[in-house]
Parts: structure tokens; C-alpha cells; sequence
């Protein structure tokens, strides 16, 4: 059945360029059949089977998150404070997550990802992808990306997040790129690496992707968080979808990644939980490089589902513009996952926010607060704030 949104104060809708955002006030949004049937003024709306008054919010398309990790187990609560009284960031706290997912059961892993999942439509984001990377064995990082795939398509083995305790270097990298690369390949559509200080090395960052696209997978990337190793050229040489945290660039960096399809995906969540230094977004955007926004949602470094809140962050912290954000968080996600997704075109899935505000402007301009008063997906409505 088709339904009339009208009574929407602003209406974002996301062009093909970055950073392009056409607001039509006074609009109306006609939905039908989980697609978009109408995005426009409300004066030229087709008729519909009913309509819904939105009262004078505005609607945006739904976010979508190309970066979390929601399969693990336990907290890092402490870990914040002590970064927050001055302890420096380091990969390493990430084994303490992999003891507490290892000891989880299944059950216990999948109910923390719903919960969080909730929390994502309550924060607007209607697509995202999950990796894995907190179990480190064949058999955790199986059972992680078999729960990933029942909860989205976007799934990304994460085997090379760190080398786990105990482990010999190099007979982990080869069971990253041989055993446990075939046991999770058909639970996994991306394969992806940390190469930074403290993880691996862009030597060893280059063999596994080869390895994760040799066996079908499509390969991002986490680099240049802590240190500048090198990693770039080498991502866009493999024709990376995206690079990830990107915080230190050189100008040769910026260069080649302006001239590829890479995006550089923004974590903000990363640098306020880690009081590490932000990108600058706005060098990045007037180099021409497409970027995206997503939460790096995980117990350790970057502990959030809000999506407005990083824009918030973005547009406070990173230079970008709202409008650059709100293109970044949408249709720069899906362009990281080189998937559909995060416009509201004629055609294309009806995944939309509502917002209780009259403008997207209103997600930097009140950071903190909860905007969000419904999420759909495909048309059908998944969160409402009572």
C-alpha cells in the first residue's frame, strides 16, 4: 500500500557528488513497496492509498554505518579512564576483548549485537556492516562472522586485527591466509586488516588482502591511526574500498588517494574516546577525496551507536561543512561499501529518519541530544521514540 509523508519541514536529498545536499522545504516523501515512489514538494505529491502528517520535521536518508564491530563480549571501561588520566592509545587492549568474546557463547555474542543494533536504528543508522577481529582462532572467528552474516550482508573478516597472546608471528599470518581464511569465507564479503603501529606491517597487511582476494573476498583497510607505516599506495594498488581512521597523511598520500575509488572512511568516535589527534577532514575534501562517517562502534576505542553524534563531531572537530557530514554518514557509507544505499532517489529503498527538529542543520547544531523520532527501513518503520 502506498503512504503519502507529508508536513516534513525540510526534506536532505543526497546527490551523486560529495558533499552534494538539495533541500526542498515544505515536501513530501511517497513510499511504496519498500521503494521510493515520490522525494519532492508537497504541492506536485502523488496521490496515495493514506498519508501520514509529519507534523513539520525534517527527513533525511537513513545513515549508513560502513565501520563497527559488534561481535564481542565484555567491556573497557577502565581502559577509557586511563586514557582519559593520560595513557596513550595502543592497539593492544584489544586482546582483552578477544579473552572475554572467546569465552562467550553464541547466544550471549548475538544478543550484544541486537542490543546495539537497536541502538543503532534508535541513532538512525538503517545499513551496516559488522567485521569480526575479537576472536583470533579459526573457530571464534568463524562462530563471529556466521552470527555477523544473520544480522547484515556487509560482513568483514578481521582476522588480522592483532597477533593474539600466545601466538608465533608468523604461523599466525599463515592461518589468517590459509586455514582460517577458508573456514570464514563463506560468512565473509570483505576481508580487512589493521596495518599500524602495534599491529601489521604493510608487507604483511599486502599479503593477507592478496591472499582474503584470491580466495573472492573484496579487501579495506584500518591504517594510519597510530603511525604513518605506508599503507596507502598499497590500498589503492589493491583498489581498496576504503581506508579507515587515515589520521596521518602525507601529501603523496592525499595525492593518490584523491586520484582512486578509495574511500577515506572518518571514525570521530575514535579520536574523542582515544584524545588522539583528529583528521583534518577539510584538507581531505578539497583534495577531492570521497569521504564517508562511520561509529567504529567496539568496547575499546570508540564505544558508540550515534551517528549524529559523530557528525557532530565531524563538522566540530574534523573541518567538514553539516552538509559534507550528512553526505558523508549517508551516501559516503554506502560508497565505502560499494553498495546501494543512503539517498532517498526515485527507485531506491525506502531506508529514511525523521527527525524532531525542522533541518539536518540541527544534528551538529545540538550535539548530544536525541534527534531521532523514527528510522525506516525498506519503508517499514524499525524504531520510534515514546
Amino acid at each position: 500500500m502506498s503512504t503519502l509523508y507529508k508536513g516534513i519541514s525540510s526534506l536532505a536529498l543526497t546527490g551523486e557528488s560529495f558533499g552534494d545536499i538539495r533541500v526542498i522545504e515544505d515536501a513530501a516523501l511517497a513510499v511504496d513497496a519498500g521503494k521510493v515512489l515520490y522525494a519532492g514538494s508537497v504541492a506536485k505529491a502523488p496521490a496515495c492509498a493514506q498519508e501520514i502528517d509529519l507534523g513539520g520535521k525534517a527527513v533525511i536518508p537513513g545513515f549508513v554505518d560502513s565501520h563497527s564491530h559488534l561481535i564481542f563480549a565484555g567491556e573497557r571501561s577502565e581502559e577509557f579512564a586511563s586514557r582519559i588520566s593520560g595513557k596513550p592509545y595502543a592497539a593492544g587492549g584489544i586482546r582483552t576483548t578477544v579473552r572475554a568474546t572467546r569465552a562467550a557463547s553464541d547466544a550471549e555474542l548475538k544478543a550484544n549485537a541486537e542490543k546495539l543494533i537497536a541502538e543503532f536504528y534508535a541513532s538512525g543508522i538503517t545499513q551496516f556492516e559488522i567485521k569480526s577481529g575479537y576472536g583470533l582462532d579459526v573457530e571464534s572467528e568463524v562462530r563471529s562472522l556466521k552470527i555477523a552474516s544473520e544480522l547484515t550482508p556487509h560482513t568483514t573478516f578481521l582476522g588480522a586485527h592483532v597477533v593474539p597472546e600466545g601466538a608465533e608471528r608468523a604461523d599466525y599470518i599463515k592461518s589468517v591466509t590459509g586455514e582460517m581464511l577458508q573456514a570464514v569465507k563463506p560468512y565473509a564479503k570483505w576481508i580487512d586488516v589493521f596495518c599500524d603501529q602495534g599491529a601489521f606491517s604493510v608487507d604483511e597487511t599486502k599479503e593477507i588482502l592478496k591472499a582474503g582476494i584470491a580466495a573472492g573476498l573484496k579487501p579495506r583497510l584500518h591504517a594510519n591511526q597510530i603511525a604513518n607505516l605506508g599503507a596507502i599506495p598499497m590500498a589503492v594498488e589493491l583498489d581498496c574500498a576504503s581506508v579507515d581512521h587515515a589520521t596521518h597523511l602525507t601529501a603523496e598520500d592525499i595525492a593518490a588517494l584523491s586520484g582512486s575509488n578509495t574511500v577515506v572512511t572518518l571514525l570521530p568516535g575514535a579520536e574523542f574516546s582515544t584524545k588522539s589527534p583528529y583528521p583534518d577532514g577539510r584538507r581531505l575534501a578539497s583534495a577531492g577525496i570521497t569521504l564517508a562517517i562511520a561509529t567504529d562502534c567496539n568496547p575499546g576505542s570508540s564505544f558508540t551507536t550515534s551517528m549524529p553524534f559523530c557528525i557532530a563531531v565531524a563538522v566540530r572537530e574534523m573541518g567538514l561543512t553539516p552538509e559534507q557530514a550528512l553526505w558523508a554518514a549517508t551516501r559516503g557509507g554506502a560508497r565505502a561499501l560499494r553498495s546501494e544505499g543512503g539517498s532517498l532517489d526515485v527507485g531506491s529503498s525506502a531506508d529514511f529518519v525523521v527527525l524532531d527538529a525542522p533541518s539536518h542543520l540541527f544534528l551538529s547544531y545540538r550535539p548530544g541530544v536525541q534527534l531521532v523520532s523514527q528510522t525506516y527501513i525498506a519503508g517499514k518503520r524499525v524504531f520510534e521514540r515514546q
